[in-house]
């Protein structure tokens, strides 16, 4: 019975089998059907689209055909314009070379015709040129004969003759310069006092341009300096002064021309010695009080002094220029004390002549005011000062007085000459100037030996503290008309081998005397 049963689930299964591979036979046809239908489909429609694209690319290639062809028939007509013009030019080049040519051709035949003319010309030239040259060589021996002279004898006859005369017109001609310059004479002044102020800061610079700052010790020259140097251009940097550490045992020299800010450098760093904390922040804000004590102590300066005189109502920026000749010397005169005293004496001069003394002493008390500021300012001390007075109001009259001073303008009021007399007296009294007397001595004689080093001079006078020589020369030796020419001479000699302070006036004097006695 089993058997049986398993016979029968055999057949089944077969059955069943056979049935299940008939269905999937049947399904693979009807999908390979399918799939060879998709794949017809698919090629049609690639087909179409490639058909389609070859439409649009042809109609694209002939789009850009036509651009083409068009941009090129452009350019060949560009092309064919430019040649055009570029015939038309060379036509009319060729119009003007063949009129040059007819015009050459022209020129060379009056050449030829006048060729002819010039060489019967030069012909002639030469007769005549031989006998002239025959004329002089006959007129040469007739001169001879005649002077007794050589012809080398005669040229140098003739140089002589020659050499006073260019002589005498060069001395004429430099007087009548000098008289048609007269209008120029302000400019040339401003120039001959440039040169003095450079000369006069040769001889004082090295002493009234440094400041001594002593120290406690020499290590407190590093701490000055700093790490890598950082303190000591500190210092330089917000001072505007440089600072010299040398070998100078326990001190620091500080050097400028400003001397405000010389003397700002000098409180300053002493007060940072002798706190002890020195570094860049620490120096900034020292700097910064003793920079604000320095301007109430210049404002204090000027309103004393002003006071002192008697002069009121001065505007405040001349007051404080006043207070900065405080720290201004002139010969190791101080510039401030120098002011206040010139205007004592023009106040005395001016009550015994009877003229106004307020004015008087102010303007004595203002004559050196550009000096405060000639280190920062071109030109002399007297016009700069002047310029200022102007600026800040003061009067026409006191203006004039400061300018006039070292004759830098012409005084033409009592006033200007009693400043410019008191000036002379406050720096030449005894013992306000410091000179040594050996140089003094040595500059009076270089300068008289200078004047007597040349021709016709007889003697020569070095007067005034050396600030005029005066030269007395020998009349049959040097006429009228050289002497402008020798006092030049001297001056440029003066300037060019001393060194002075101010300028030194050159005056040459000539005479002629006759002595008779009656009998």
């Amino acid at each position: 019975m089993e058997v049986f049963y398993l016979l029968i689930s055999t057949i089944v299964g077969l059955c069943v089998g056979l049935a299940a591979g008939i269905w999937l036979t049947k399904r693979r046809t009807v999908d390979m059907v399918d799939s060879i239908k998709e794949v017809d489909r698919l090629k049609k429609d690639a087909q179409v689209e490639a058909e389609r694209l070859i439409k649009e690319a042809r109609i694209q290639g002939q789009e850009q055909t036509f651009q083409l062809k068009k941009e090129a028939e452009k350019e060949i007509k560009e092309w064919k314009l430019e040649l055009h013009n570029q015939e038309v030019r060379l036509q009319q080049k060729e119009q003007q070379v063949n009129r040059k040519y007819e015009l050459v051709d022209h020129k060379e035949i009056e050449v030829l015709e006048k060729g002819k003319t010039l060489q019967q010309l030069e012909h002639s030239l030469k007769e005549k040129g031989e006998e002239i040259k025959e004329l002089v060589y006959e007129q040469r021996n007739q001169l001879e004969k005649i002077s007794g002279m050589s012809v080398q004898e005669a040229k140098n006859c003739l140089l002589e003759t020659l050499e006073a005369e260019v002589r005498q017109d060069a001395s004429k001609l430099i007087k009548k310069i000098e008289t048609e310059t007269s209008d120029t004479a302000e400019k040339r002044s401003k120039e001959i006092i440039s040169l003095a102020i450079a000369r006069y800061a040769g001889e004082y610079i090295a002493e009234r341009t440094v400041s001594v700052v002593h120290l406690p010790s020499d290590e407190m020259k590093g701490r000055i300096i700093g790490r890598e140097g950082r303190n000591i251009r500190a210092i330089e940097a917000v001072t505007g002064i440089d600072l010299i550490i040398d070998d100078t045992p326990e001190a620091v020299l500080l050097s400028g021309f400003n001397p405000v800010r010389r003397e700002v450098a000098r409180i300053a760093l002493e007060r940072l010695v002798a706190d002890g904390r020195i570094h860049p922040a620490r120096v900034e804000e020292v700097v910064k009080k003793v920079e604000k004590e320095i301007d109430n102590t210049i404002r204090e300066t000027g309103e004393q002094a002003a006071f002192d005189i008697g002069a009121y109502g001065i505007h405040p920026e001349l007051i404080k220029l006043l207070g900065k000749l405080r720290f201004r010397t002139s010969y190791a005169q101080n510039v401030l004390q120098h002011s206040i005293e010139v205007a004592f004496l023009c106040g005395i001069m001016a009550s015994e002549l009877g003229v106004n003394v307020k004015k008087a002493k102010r303007a004595g008390l203002l004559h050196d005011i550009g000096k405060a500021v000639d280190h920062e300012v071109e030109g002399p001390h007297a016009i700069i000062g002047a310029d200022l007075a102007k600026k800040y109001g003061e009067s026409q009259e006191i203006v004039h007085s400061i300018a006039a001073h070292h004759e830098d303008v012409k005084p033409n009021t009592v006033m200007a000459v009693l400043v410019q007399a008191a000036d002379a007296l406050s720096g030449a009294r005894p013992g306000a100037r410091r000179e040594m007397l050996e140089s003094y001595v040595r500059r009076l004689e270089d300068l008289e030996n200078i004047a007597k080093s040349f021709t016709g001079v007889q003697k020569s006078y070095a007067i005034q503290a050396g600030r005029e020589i005066r030269i007395v020369v020998l009349s049959d030796k040097v006429s009228d008309t050289e002497t402008p020419l020798l006092c030049r001479e001297v001056a440029k000699k003066i300037e060019s081998e001393l060194s002075y302070p101010g300028q030194i006036k050159v005056t040459v004097i000539r005479e002629t005397r006759a002595v008779e006695y009656a009998k």
